[in-house]
């Protein structure tokens, strides 16, 4: 055997420096990272169950109209218990998955029955909103109302967090128990039902400010169910590029008006705490006065400040001039300072007033006066004063 060479595929194999097609390492591509491909089975069963939530049924416009009358009447009422029992039942994620799926895979038909089904639902919340807002009159609006008419950028991050869970559990059938905490996290039907009562007042701020918080909730769940879809590899990457293309384009869109609404939440907590500690700390004058609560205007510029306050003694117009100064001084921007005082008074139910003790000599003889006092004719008549 002297004389042979060595077999060279037996010194490769023995190298382990050199893998099987010859290549060193040092010039070896890197590893491509590839997605995960579902298989046929499992992708025709998401496809079905995607049409069949997405089509326009009896059942999804009986749960649209009830969830509307539920989270209407519960805005109406400041009730958040009653709000969140609409969010659960409100379908309006459903179709916006199979939207989703269907501009992420090319399938017309689907997304076409999503769109359909979005605008329908969307329609008929508005419809009964403002028929239930004009019914009921509502003078004024409260605090749940009020909430969803500025959306800022942490709306659009729930939104793309409740969308991805939203599909992913779609995908994977042992979390689909978690949908109801997705719906309730999201809340797609209180902005619809806002939008309704404040065409019903004729209030456009109102209106506005809730159309961009539903627009922020279906395009943040839009663009997250199809980065999710494509994740886990129900989707071609090739397919999917010019429909993420576009949704990201538009959710871009929105940054600008959820990013002032941002600056304007961080302004208002930054504005609220500076006259929290103004009031109880850092100025002798108010320390007496308690805070009820603080309500912001920013419609008017600058924004107005109204403090309802409990006060032993009045607040005069110097005063609330130094205050507002001073804070201005101390935020970097200006605002105009309003106080609405309860004077604080303490008042206690009447009390009888004690009886005087009776005289001794009353009580002895009480058909003899105390002070006896003789009168004139009678001395006369007894010759103890002369008549002359």
């Amino acid at each position: 055997m002297e004389g042979i060479p060595p077999n060279p595929i037996d010194a490769n194999a023995a190298d382990p420096a050199i893998d099987s097609n010859r290549i060193p390492p040092s010039r070896r591509w890197p590893v491509v990272f590839r997605l995960p491909v579902a298989n046929p089975d499992e992708y025709a069963e998401l496809m079905v169950g995607l049409m069949r939530e997405s089509r326009l049924s009896f059942n999804y416009l009986m749960l649209v109209i009830g969830s509307c009358v539920i989270a209407t009447l519960g805005l109406m009422a400041n009730s958040p218990a009653v709000i969140i029992g609409a969010m659960i039942v409100a379908p309006l994620m459903l179709p916006i998955r199979g939207m989703a799926m269907g501009a992420l895979e090319g399938n017309l038909v689907l997304f076409r029955t999503g769109i359909l089904s979005i605008a329908v639902g969307t329609g008929i919340g508005v419809g009964v909103s403002f028929l239930l807002g004009r019914l009921v009159g509502l003078p004024q609006w409260g605090s749940e109302v009020l909430a969803r008419t500025q959306p800022n950028l942490l709306d659009l991050g729930v939104a793309l967090a409740a969308g991805g869970i939203g599909a992913f559990a779609r995908v994977r059938k042992e979390i689909a128990d978690s949908l109801a905490g997705v719906a309730i996290a999201v809340a797609l039907m209180p902005p619809v039902c806002v939008i309704g009562l404040g065409l019903a007042h004729a209030d456009w701020r109102t209106s506005l400010g809730a159309t961009l918080l539903y627009v922020t909730n279906l395009l943040g769940i839009a663009l997250a169910c199809m980065v999710t879809f494509l994740a886990m590899g129900y989707a071609p990457l090739h397919k999917a590029r010019s429909a993420l293309s576009w949704m990201l384009g538009l959710v871009m869109l929105l940054i600008v008006p959820l990013g002032a609404g941002m600056t304007r939440l961080i302004y208002q907590a930054r504005l609220e705490a500076a006259l929290r500690s103004a009031l109880l700390n850092k100025t002798i004058t108010f320390q007496r006065v308690t805070l009820v609560r603080s309500d912001f205007n920013w419609v008017v510029y600058p924004p107005e400040v109204v403090l309802s306050v409990r006060a032993d003694e009045p607040i005069t117009p110097r005063q609330v001039t130094l205050l507002e100064e001073f804070v201005e001084s101390d935020v970097g921007r200006p605002f105009t300072l309003i106080f609405q005082v309860v004077q604080a008074q303490e008042i206690r139910r009447e009390t009888p007033a004690p009886e005087e003790p009776e005289d001794p000599v009353e009580e002895e003889n009480p058909g003899i006066p105390a002070n006896p006092v003789t009168p004139l004719s009678s001395l006369f008549h007894k010759g103890i004063i002369p008549p002359y």
